[in-house]
């Protein structure tokens, strides 16, 4: 394959995903990591992307840009949903949880509607929804107040004020992007200051993450890695990128999609 098909595939695959990983990206184009490093090379020096540890983002659109939920909902179908089957085993009856706003957080959601007696504190709409059309007795779900942003989250000061007064359990976190430079980030400003509220007020850190997004640096930070005591991801998540979680976080949990990925 010619350099310059390699290149169009590489910035195809960046558009698709958001982000691209050396070691995925040697897999599909059957090249060695070294031509793979000097293709990101080249593309960075036009301006296609900037490199990251172990891969590249897409240059100039990552850091503010927030889709939508909807156009979020439809990305990494199979890897949210395994993520929150691992993460809801987390969970225990009669627990106080924090859920952020997120599509992986609201996945997760729907695998614990039956989970007896908890209390659920977050600041999405599309999650208290899915609680209120899931109805179950001794379940509390609690709306924290705010502006609403494109993720259907509910941020400001209103939030960030009563979560402030709360005691949780556990938290579990959705995030934008995580790297080992910037720790968990967002690209909305005041989104970060709510989940750091949520960050505070929670004994135990859960992170739901797909493996598309380590290596995205959002444009806030909301916490360090070592803020988080577990992080579930998916399997496609290269080892390079799990081993550096390793030494960040007490617990990484890697969740199998029904592809069964290795």
């Amino acid at each position: 394959m010619l350099a310059v098909q390699r290149h169009r595939l590489i910035v195809e695959e960046l558009r698709r995903q958001g982000a691209v990983r050396v070691s995925e990206l040697t897999r599909l184009l059957d090249v060695s990591e070294m031509t793979i490093r000097r293709d990101l090379d080249a593309l960075a020096a036009a301006g296609m992307l900037e490199k990251v540890h172990g891969g590249a983002t897409l240059r100039g659109t990552l850091a503010a840009d927030e889709p939508g939920f909807d156009v979020k909902s439809e990305q990494q179908l199979l890897e949210k949903e395994a993520i929150a089957r691992a993460a809801a085993k987390l969970v225990e009856p009669g627990q106080s949880i924090g859920l952020t706003a997120g599509t992986t957080t609201w996945r997760l959601a729907h695998h614990l509607t039956a989970v007896p007696e908890l209390t659920v504190v977050t600041n999405s709409i599309q999650v208290a929804n899915v609680f209120h059309l899931n109805p179950q007795p001794g379940a509390t779900v609690i709306l924290v107040g705010g502006v609403r942003t494109p993720s259907d989250a509910l941020v400001g000061p209103v939030a960030v004020q009563t979560i402030r007064s709360l005691h949780l359990d556990a938290l579990f976190m959705g995030v934008h992007g995580a790297s080992e430079e910037a720790g968990l980030t967002t690209p909305n400003m005041l989104e970060a200051e709510t989940d750091r509220a949520l960050v505070e007020s929670a004994t135990r850190r859960v992170v739901v993450a797909d493996h598309t997004k380590w290596g995205i640096r959002g444009l806030i930070t909301i916490a360090r890695l070592e803020d988080a005591h577990v992080f579930v991801t998916d399997d496609g998540m290269g080892q390079d990128a799990r081993a550096a979680l390793s030494e960040h976080v007490d617990r990484v949990v890697v969740a199998t999609t029904r592809g069964g990925r290795a």
